[in-house]
């Protein structure tokens, strides 16, 4: 059995502009009939809702509550991270949706780096981050699907290579899977820090790490990594539109 993934920050439903990248729109039901024209069976999404000055989060969460109205023939799992009084506003929130069931819901919070840094007159600290991840049944095996969305560092004059604990723990949840796993994300690394050689030390390949995945600058920031107990067949950046990140599908079987 063979089955097909794609991971995707969605810059809470803003789309490309090339002349004005910053144009504040807003079109989750262009978002999600992209999704549906990927025919995945799991979809890992970054960036679902937009994150505001105070840290305020919308509850229900409207994008996510769009999308699952779109995508009527998927089970789902959404989560913010915690909340930031100076947060900056971008895009912020995880989902998963998968065509069969999920189960064993997980939520782990990574912690912000002692960073401060100026947005827009304000003195902000760093955001805590976000892995979420649950269990997916294919063919009578159980896949360990996670879902992460890591520090930007290279957006506020630092590195991850210097502050290494958001991906040393997602390294450690890695080194503990037993059974086939995907782990999908905006990593948000730079081109010269240390961060895909880590997660291939802790068993875990990557899909692709030569074709851009993101418009603003030509970095590899989404990645489809996968462990021992699957085998990759097939992985295509999806160029799009529809956010300032294209968006990343892979084909595993067992």
């Amino acid at each position: 059995m063979s089955f097909r993934i794609l991971t995707f920050n969605i810059q809470n439903g803003q789309p490309w502009n090339d002349e004005n990248p910053d144009l504040d729109v807003v079109d989750i039901n262009a978002v999600a009939r992209f999704l549906l024209e990927q025919d995945a069976d799991i979809i890992c999404l970054q960036e679902v809702e937009r994150g505001y000055d105070g840290g305020m989060q919308i509850e229900p969460p409207p994008n996510y509550e769009r999308l699952r109205h779109h995508l009527k023939d998927y089970d789902s799992v959404f989560s913010y991270p915690a909340k930031n009084e100076t947060e900056i506003p971008f895009g912020l929130g995880l989902a998963i949706f998968s065509r069969a069931k999920l189960r064993d819901f997980e939520k782990l919070d990574l912690p912000a780096a002692p960073i401060q840094f100026e947005f827009a007159g304000k003195m902000r600290r760093a955001s805590k981050r976000l892995l979420i991840g649950a269990t997916v049944d294919l063919g009578g095996k159980a896949v360990r699907v996670m879902n992460a969305h890591l520090q930007a560092f290279f957006m506020i004059g630092a590195s991850s290579d210097q502050y290494p604990e958001q991906r040393n723990i997602v390294e450690g949840l890695l080194l503990k899977q037993t059974g086939p796993a995907i782990l999908a994300g905006d990593m948000n690394s730079a081109p010269d820090e240390g961060l895909v050689e880590q997660f291939k030390r802790a068993g875990f390949s990557p899909g692709q790490c030569c074709q851009a995945t993101w418009r603003r600058q030509p970095f590899v920031v989404d990645h489809i990594f996968h462990n021992g107990g699957l085998k990759q067949t097939a992985c295509k950046v999806v160029e799009t539109i529809v956010s300032d990140h294209h968006a990343l599908t892979g084909v595993f079987e067992f």
